[in-house]
């Protein structure tokens, strides 16, 4: 395996075990300029899953289940609009679109004196609906996710948990839909587990960092992520950069 392919992934996977998302922005895209995007994506899955049974291993205590649970369904819903959105309207229009909501949302977070809060999970279908329509669209199902979290105001530790407490069962659908239209390869495999021992010891060392992190600094980190995300999704409606 190339030195580069095994540096990417190391990379994504300190992030997602640190942060609990943001690896998919990381790993996919760089991955792509040393190997097909049909092989660079199932890889990326695999890892994600991963790094999320360890994460939900460790810390289940501290995941929000019934969180988890209502985004995941609302999800499940929200992926076969996300793929005749696909098919349907204008991806410009809605990465556009998409790019201003969540850059917008989360610049304004950083901008405001005190945070915005939900207090409760009643808002989780909207957010999780969100994800699936995104997922089934674009593979990008984390800025709603992300947001939810913020709103809610779990502490890193939480927030991470949680996350990867919905990851663990949605990347293992995506990773059956790869299965059966052909995706995962014996040669996406033998990428994975060529990668493993990097992926391994990253995922330690972002537990760490989500650990040692203020809540204050970590939201910080969390709204900066998204504003990237949104920027990104800005620049490619504008065809400014691939995707």
């Amino acid at each position: 395996m190339l030195p580069s392919v095994l540096a990417i992934l190391f990379l994504a996977t300190f992030i997602r075990s640190a942060f609990g998302f943001g690896e998919a922005l990381v790993a996919v895209p760089l991955l792509a300029f040393v190997m097909p995007v049909e092989t660079a994506a199932p890889i990326a899955v695999l890892v994600s899953i991963t790094v999320a049974a360890i994460a939900v291993a460790q810390d289940w205590r501290h995941i929000h289940f019934r969180s988890a649970g209502r985004l995941f369904l609302a999800t499940a819903i929200g992926t076969p609009i996300g793929l005749w959105a696909l098919h349907a309207l204008d991806s410009h229009l809605v990465k556009l679109a998409l790019g201003a909501i969540v850059a917008g949302f989360s610049a304004f977070s950083l901008m405001r004196r005190g945070p915005a809060v939900l207090h409760d999970d009643r808002h989780a279908w909207t957010f999780g609906l969100g994800a699936g329509v995104l997922g089934g669209a674009y593979g990008m199902n984390g800025p709603p996710l992300v947001m939810y979290g913020a709103l809610r105001g779990w502490p890193p530790v939480h927030f991470r948990a949680t996350l990867q407490g919905y990851f663990l069962p949605a990347s293992g659908l995506v990773l059956v839909g790869y299965g059966t239209t052909g995706l995962w390869t014996s040669a996406v495999t033998h990428q994975y587990l060529a990668a493993l021992p990097a992926v391994l010891l990253a995922i330690p060392l972002g537990r760490m960092v989500n650990r040692r992190i203020s809540g204050p600094v970590f939201m910080v980190c969390v709204h900066g992520g998204l504003v990237v995300v949104g920027v990104m999704l800005l620049l490619q409606s504008l065809g400014w950069i691939g995707g």
